[in-house]
């Protein structure tokens, strides 16, 4: 921690420090024989009303009034690049799970009902990571009854290439008439190739929010709802790239969440009078650089099956697949 003259602890960080690895120390309550005090080094994803929150290496977030400060001050990001991208399925799943958060949850024993208006299926399927607590018909009742008080199709995402029950889960749905609609392939890395890439970056612009433009470039349909803004916001620590064009309407975006030691890229899209000038690569590798400097290490990314176009670029930086993910709807017939 720091130190002062005289052996005095000393808050060395302000608002201006976020985006940045920290090391404080707080109290946390006082109590017959003094305050007791804990450390918290992570990164320092937001100041804000009095209150900060500084994500762990886990992806845990801590949340530390400004009044418990006792000591804290930017610390060197973690020796990132000796650490690889190997994954367990469950520890990659919550990871891409945080970063792409609903607007509403609730748990059904080891799963998770999510919904947000319908924006996205990631954000509007029940993501199945344990034990329901129920039978697997009655679990899946929840599921549709559930959705269907808001008004949704239901939808569970599931895994192939997994380990753990993911693949049983698959072929019960489908045994049950729940249709697969969607698949895609979640794709893992080293950071740091993708940052060290040759790759000219200074047109890229970071910003911790999207704006109007940002949002034009991504949706392509108008401005969209409170409930697509909160989802995109959503993340321990969110970053967004633009690349400006010849309007008002920027010719690349991309969005990083970095979560613990992990990277993920999501929303990278390009112009298509600006596709083969490099600038997907310029956005990835901006917010890459950025990530590496927060302590992250490895990276992650989800492309369609067919996205042939994408997976190569990919594979070019060095991503692999780890498990592909598919989501089920249940049947309008009353199967599933």
């Amino acid at each position: 921690m720091e130190f002062t003259g005289g052996g005095l602890l000393k808050v060395r960080i302000t608002g201006s420090d976020v985006g940045k690895r920290v090391s404080v120390r707080y109290a946390t309550h006082a109590s017959g024989t003094g305050a007791a005090f804990a450390d918290a080094v992570g990164v320092l994803a937001s100041w804000d009303a009095g209150v900060l929150v500084i994500t762990r290496r886990t992806g845990e977030s801590v949340r530390i009034a400004e009044s418990a400060l006792v000591a804290g001050k930017v610390v060197p990001p973690a020796p990132a690049r000796r650490r690889g991208p190997a994954a367990s399925f469950e520890e990659l799943a919550r990871v891409t799970a945080r970063a792409w958060e609903p607007v509403e949850s609730e748990a059904l024993g080891g799963w998770t009902l999510r919904a947000a208006a319908g924006f996205t299926r990631r954000a509007n399927s029940a993501l199945p990571l344990g034990d329901p607590g129920l039978p697997l018909d009655d679990a899946l009742e929840r599921v549709r009854d559930w959705y269907a008080a808001r008004g949704l199709p239901a939808y569970v995402q599931a895994a192939t290439g997994a380990a753990g029950t993911q693949e049983l889960l698959c072929a019960e749905l489908e045994r049950r008439g729940w249709t697969r609609e969607m698949s895609a392939q979640v794709q893992t890395g080293g950071l740091a190739p993708v940052a060290d890439l040759d790759a000219d970056v200074s047109a890229v612009r970071l910003d911790r929010g999207l704006d109007e433009q940002w949002l034009r470039r991504y949706q392509r349909f108008g401005v969209p709802g409170p409930h697509v803004l909160q989802v995109l916001h959503s993340g321990p620590s969110v970053w967004f790239a633009s690349v400006p064009g010849t309007g008002s309407i920027p010719a690349a975006i991309g969005r990083c969440v970095v979560d613990g030691r992990w990277a993920g890229f999501m929303a990278v899209e390009v112009d298509p009078e600006h596709r083969r000038k490099g600038l997907a690569t310029a956005v990835m590798t901006a917010l890459a650089r950025r990530a590496l400097d927060e302590g992250a290490s490895a990276a992650w990314l989800q492309v369609e099956s067919e996205n042939g176009g994408a997976r190569a670029m990919y594979a070019g930086m060095g991503f692999e697949v780890h498990h592909h993910y598919h989501h089920y709807r249940a049947g309008e017939d009353g199967r599933g």
